[in-house]
Parts: C-alpha cells; structure tokens; sequence
C-alpha cells in the first residue's frame, strides 16, 4: 500500500559528504513524522534523526552538527544530508514514515524502506 523508497547510498572518503533521499508513494492521505535510523555491521539500528510535518526536527547525538534532516511534504520525501563523514558512520540507513492513509482514517501506520547502504573508508 505504501513503498518507501531510499537513494543516495554509496562509497565515500572520510570528511565526505552524501545526500540520502526517502520517497514515500502509494496510498497517501499524509505523513506525520518521517525518520533516518541506521544499522551499522554487528550492531543494532539506531536512531539517526527524525523530522515532524511541521518540520520540527530530532537528532541523536552522534548526527548533531554533521547531519541535517529536511523534507519536501509536496514530494513525500525526506533528505538526510551528511557532512564530514567518518568511518564510524558506515552503515545501511533506513527511512520510515509514519503514513495515514485516508481522511476517514486517523490512525497512523509505520513504513519503513529497504535501506541503502553507506560505507565512509578512513
């Protein structure tokens, strides 16, 4: 009913940079928040940031400073830009939303993408 679907993945040096996209398409009445988490080799996944409708936005600790969340309610779709990689961020990245699918509905349902995978060598 709803796909999500990531971009923007790839290889890169230490002190580089990447953009991820997330594109929600399907059965849309709106999103609520939409998230970056990331799952690092061995590792559980982990919060990255997340960012409400109305743009108020949540970083862990480990994003402050060298990521930045923003979306494009129009398109359905988040970005997550990274600067200043470092080694430490090589992961998959996953996006979710949390997607209400009609007007007559008011619950909301959790989405999540397929991930792309990050690799940032030192």
């Amino acid at each position: 009913q709803v796909q999500l679907v990531e971009s923007g993945g790839g290889l890169v040096q230490a002190g580089g940079s990447l953009r991820l996209s997330c594109a929600a398409s399907g059965s849309i009445f709106s999103i609520n928040t939409m998230g970056w988490y990331r799952q690092p080799p061995g590792k559980q996944r982990e919060l990255v940031a997340t960012m409400s409708s109305g743009g108020r936005s949540n970083y862990a600790d480990s994003a402050k400073g060298r990521f930045t969340i923003s979306r494009d309610n129009a398109k359905n779709t988040v970005y997550l830009q990274m600067n200043s990689l470092k080694p430490d961020d090589t992961a998959v990245y996953y996006c979710n939303a949390f997607v209400r699918w009609t007007v007559l509905e008011r619950a909301e349902h959790l989405y999540w993408g397929q991930g792309t995978q990050v690799v940032v060598s030192s």
